[in-house]
């Protein structure tokens, strides 16, 4: 059975549609967050305010996770198979940026600076990866 493609492509085009918004809702608290960094004022933000920002990228995390699995249940044209594979790497990888920011907030003990950085650059490469599968994707698909 051949895959379908109007299905595959309207799957990827709902995923990171769905993956911007959830990063919209989530970063005005990540701003926050970063400038308290760059300003060296995370005291400015209370165990409360850490724990309410936790909760929703724990939330958006859960979301990225089962879009993850989505991702690896397609089943891509043939055409795509090799950059299908590269997104879906690449989309763990921002999964695992996304988890590991969630590590690096504490209520108790606050930011750790080195690793919220280490998973923003993390996230940041996974995000160009991702944009570029999704070109290429969209290229290989429309010569057809």
């Amino acid at each position: 059975m051949r895959p379908n493609l109007g299905f595959y492509v309207q799957t990827i085009n709902d995923i990171v549609t769905d993956t911007e918004k959830i990063g919209e809702s989530m970063n005005p608290s990540y701003e926050e967050i970063r400038t308290a960094l760059d300003e060296d004022k995370t005291e400015s933000l209370s165990a409360d305010k850490l724990k309410e920002i936790s909760v929703l990228f724990e939330e958006g995390t859960d979301k990225y996770r089962a879009m993850a699995k989505k991702i690896s249940t397609l089943r891509p044209p043939a055409a795509v198979m090799g950059i299908h594979k590269k997104f879906e790497r690449s989309y763990l990888s921002y999964v695992a940026g996304c988890e590991e920011m969630l590590q690096s907030i504490d209520s108790e003990k606050g930011i750790d600076k080195k690793a919220f950085d280490a998973a923003e650059e993390k996230q940041d490469t996974a995000t160009d990866e991702i944009s570029f599968s999704i070109q290429r994707m969209t290229n290989l698909l429309l010569k057809k």
